[in-house]
C-alpha cells in the first residue's frame, strides 16, 4: 500500500491510522489493571485484616455468624437468626500484657489468644495510620494485661513508631 506525502515526508493527518500502537494499548491494560487492583483492595479484598477492628471472618466469632445467615438463602433465615440468638456467650480470658512488643506481634499474641477485635491509635496524638505494623511499638493497652474480659470484647493498642521520642 503507498502513501502520498507531503513535501516534509510527513503522511496527511487521519491517512492511514490504525488507532492505538501497540505499546499505547499495553500501558491502557496496565492502567485498568492497576485500578481494577486498588479498587479491590480499598473495597476490603485485599490485605492481611490484622489491622482491623473487625472480626468477621473468624471462625466461631459473631461477626462470622451474621454474615454466614447473610448469605444464607432466604428459607433458612428463620433457623439462622435462631441459632445467632442461642449462642454461648464469649469466652472469658485474662487478656495478655503486650505492651512494650513489636505491633505485629502484640496483635498476633491476641489474636492466638483469642481475642480479635483488635483496635489501635498513634500515641502521640498525631493520628497517624499504622500503616506498617512492624514500624511501631505497643506503649499501652486497654484494658491492661491480665484483666478477664470476654474474647468478643475490643483491645485498643496504643502505640508509637520506633524513630518517635
Amino acid at each position: 500500500m503507498s502513501y502520498e506525502y507531503d513535501k516534509r515526508g510527513y503522511r496527511p493527518e487521519g491517512y492511514g491510522d490504525r488507532g492505538l500502537s501497540r505499546n499505547a494499548k499495553i500501558g491502557i491494560g496496565a492502567g485498568v489493571a492497576f485500578l481494577l487492583l486498588v479498587i479491590g483492595i480499598a473495597a476490603g479484598g485485599g490485605g492481611n485484616g490484622a489491622s482491623t477492628a473487625s472480626s468477621a471472618g473468624v471462625p466461631g466469632s459473631p461477626a462470622a455468624v451474621v454474615t454466614d445467615a447473610a448469605a444464607a438463602p432466604a428459607a433458612a433465615a428463620p433457623a439462622a437468626a435462631a441459632a445467632v440468638a442461642t449462642s454461648a456467650p464469649a469466652v472469658q480470658k485474662a487478656v495478655p500484657n503486650v505492651v512494650g512488643m513489636n505491633h505485629q506481634t502484640a496483635q498476633d499474641t491476641l489474636q492466638a489468644a483469642g481475642f480479635y477485635n483488635l483496635a489501635e491509635q498513634d500515641a502521640t496524638g498525631q493520628g497517624r495510620f499504622l500503616v506498617l505494623d512492624r514500624n511501631w511499638h505497643v506503649v499501652s493497652q486497654s484494658p491492661a494485661g491480665g484483666t478477664v474480659i470476654g474474647t468478643d470484647s475490643q483491645v485498643m493498642l496504643r502505640s508509637k513508631k520506633y524513630t518517635d521520642p
